[in-house]
């Protein structure tokens, strides 16, 4: 089974093309938080390049912006290539199943769509509903 979840905030922007046959192909690359156990526990980051096809990546080039969270699952490929010096590399791409958007879109006034930053407020009485 080949199969990668990942939640990571966006590098750069997306980057958009089509495909020879005209799907539509979005790239982008997040990092995702690892923590090193050990006296120091200092925090370091792991970058992977995200490719999705098709509507995922539609939606993709609409709603995603650099520092964005997402989450991304998909599996993993491996490809071999030279290099323009001859020199034999091999990359690592994730290819996107499922892309979750997990930062809340803002409108143009600065207010998100449907909550806000800040904490909820529920407003209770002293009185039990039973």
């Amino acid at each position: 089974m080949n199969k990668i979840i990942l939640i990571g905030n966006l590098t750069a922007d997306p980057e958009s093309v089509n495909t020879a046959s005209g799907t539509p192909l979005c790239r982008f690359s997040i990092a995702v938080n690892r923590r090193n156990v050990g006296a120091q526990e200092e925090r370091t980051a792991d970058f992977f390049r995200i490719t999705a096809f098709g509507k995922t990546a539609e939606n993709c080039i609409k709603f995603l912006a650099k520092g964005r969270k997402v989450g991304v699952s998909g599996r993993v490929e491996f490809n071999d290539y030279t290099d323009k010096e001859g020199i034999k590399r091999q990359s690592v791409n994730v290819i996107a199943e499922e892309v979750e958007f997990l930062t809340q879109r803002r409108d143009e006034q600065g207010e998100s769509n449907g909550s806000s930053d800040k904490p909820r407020v529920v407003e209770t009485t002293d009185e039990l509903p039973f």
